[in-house]
């Protein structure tokens, strides 16, 4: 069954999997309440979804023309779909609660454009529509689905199934430990059961957490941010927390967490131009990007892409890459497998010629070289998963920094191998030790070996594997496969670190 799920969303990006999952609340609702299980009547639902999404997506595609931008329209459904459970469902009849819902909704997606910096915008638009809707027209949330106690299965498990994808799990805990002592904390000495009851089971808590909290764009990048940022959000979740006369709401509470992230985050969206594309292994190729202004950013992180195009598949128009260059160089180098069927995204980049332009944002990741240059690190890549060690060798021969360094790099053929010029100047110039393994050639050429990177080969080309700081990058299973022998080897799981960014493509 697991193995299932993982196929399941290592095909589906994010967006689209939420976009499922809200879909699937949505559907579940209108069906209960066509039987009255929920008390929601089911044509109200259908209008008020109907009408934010008509209001959301014509919203985004009027700002996207002012502003001459690049959007992602799933984006708005996502929105329009968060609003339509938040918002409590009006009949057409209902002048002030359509006015209600439309004001929600422009705003909403409006926040995206308007208080956006560096072409990056700063707030969860949803609840930012809400937030704003309770100031000006006095009208607010009432957060009815996502607060459903009937709902709550669908709420956990397409909830889990959200992070399980972007592996989120510390930032969702950081809320939960805070909120819920919070509550706990704040309630009566002689009867706190109850308030956790109500939280748990009556409250915005699960998807709040899972659907909103988790959105790339507004929260940290990297892990301690993240997890102070979490726990802002649950502290001030909890409806008995408040500063004056000011109690929070879940809407208020993810502002403010919105605020701390950007203020903790990388700032920006940048514009990239196509300076050139060069074939660098089998069908793996490397298309070296301009940005329109400096990026500054750490060996081994990544970015989010996007790439507009016709009709975009179910992985939409969006991808998470890391960089491949190196900070020391102007341009930015992105390194690419073309697998059959190409997506659609794949295919539209491999369409782009010099000149054309496609936007980058959300700088994130924590496998980075480590500042203490005494770290001596071990390096095992699969495949187009050697592209964060291009970005830190590269690195680490621009600056002169001649630490212990050794790469396993698995391949199939000598053909396969990407980037090889960067690891050769490397091993002349900083006396780093390159093993390629290729497992499709009984015959390898000169300096290469035979058969696949396992324990034997570890211990004997690594030989003091206990004292390295191990960094693994390539297909979720190849990591995971290689995590677990390295664990069987005695290295200390702290001194593991993985390559993970939502979304491998």
């Amino acid at each position: 069954m697991l193995k299932r799920i993982d196929a399941f969303l290592n095909t589906t990006t994010m967006y689209r999997l939420v976009l499922y999952y809200l879909v699937a609340l949505l559907g579940a609702a209108f069906v209960l309440g066509f039987f009255g299980i929920v008390p929601f009547d089911p044509t109200m639902l259908a209008f008020s979804t109907l009408l934010i999404t008509a209001v959301c997506r014509m919203t985004n595609a009027a700002f996207a023309r002012v502003f001459e931008t690049e959007t992602n329209v799933e984006s708005a459904y996502i929105t329009a779909g968060i609003l339509a459970l938040i918002v409590t469902p009006v009949a057409a009849t209902n002048a002030a609660g359509v006015g209600f819902i439309v004001f929600a909704s422009v705003w909403a997606i409006a926040s995206k454009f308007i208080f956006a910096i560096g072409k990056k915008h700063i707030f969860n638009p949803a609840a930012f529509g809400v937030a704003l809707a309770a100031i000006v027209i006095n009208q607010s949330a009432t957060w009815w689905a996502a607060g459903s106690a009937t709902l709550l299965p669908i709420t956990i498990v397409g909830g889990l199934l959200i992070v399980r994808k972007l592996q989120r799990f510390d930032l969702v805990a950081s809320f939960a430990v805070a909120a819920l002592g919070t509550v706990v904390l704040t309630a009566p000495a002689s009867n706190f059961a109850s308030p956790l009851v109500q939280t748990l089971l009556h409250s915005s808590f699960f998807f709040l957490a899972f659907v909103m909290l988790t959105e790339p764009l507004t929260m940290p990048g990297s892990r301690l941010p993240r997890i102070i940022y979490g726990a802002i959000v649950g502290v001030l979740f909890v409806p008995t927390v408040h500063v004056g006369s000011l109690f929070f709401t879940p809407e208020l509470a993810l502002i403010v967490g919105n605020v701390f992230s950007y203020l903790a985050s990388p700032k920006g969206r940048f514009t990239l131009t196509l300076s050139s594309v060069e074939r660098v292994g089998t069908d793996m190729y490397d298309f070296v990007f301009l940005p329109d202004r400096p990026l500054s950013f750490r060996p081994g992180q990544y970015l989010e892409w996007t790439l507009g195009h016709a009709f975009p598949d179910n992985r939409g128009n969006r991808r998470y890459f890391t960089i491949a260059s190196s900070p020391t160089e102007k341009e930015l180098h992105l390194g690419v497998k073309f697998y059959e069927p190409a997506s659609t995204f794949k295919r539209a980049l491999a369409r782009m010629k010099a000149g054309d332009t496609l936007s980058a944002s959300h700088l994130a990741g924590d496998f980075v070289l480590p500042k203490d240059p005494s770290e001596k690190l071990a390096f095992i890549a699969g495949g187009i998963g050697i592209t964060p060690f291009r970005s830190m060798v590269q690195y680490l021969v621009d600056t002169r920094d001649r630490r212990s360094a050794v790469l396993l790099y698995a391949n199939k053929t000598a053909d396969d191998i990407a980037y090889k010029e960067v690891f050769d100047r490397a091993e002349r110039e900083i006396g780093l030790k390159t093993v390629h393994v290729l497992s499709g050639e009984a015959a390898p050429p000169p300096g290469m070996q035979s058969g696949r990177i396992d324990a034997a080969r570890i211990a004997r080309e690594v030989p003091d594997y206990r004292e390295r700081l191990f960094f693994i990058s390539g297909p979720h299973t190849m990591v995971d496969s290689f995590a677990r022998t390295l664990r069987e080897m005695g290295v200390p799981r702290r001194n593991i670190k993985t390559d993970f960014f939502p979304g491998f493509a």
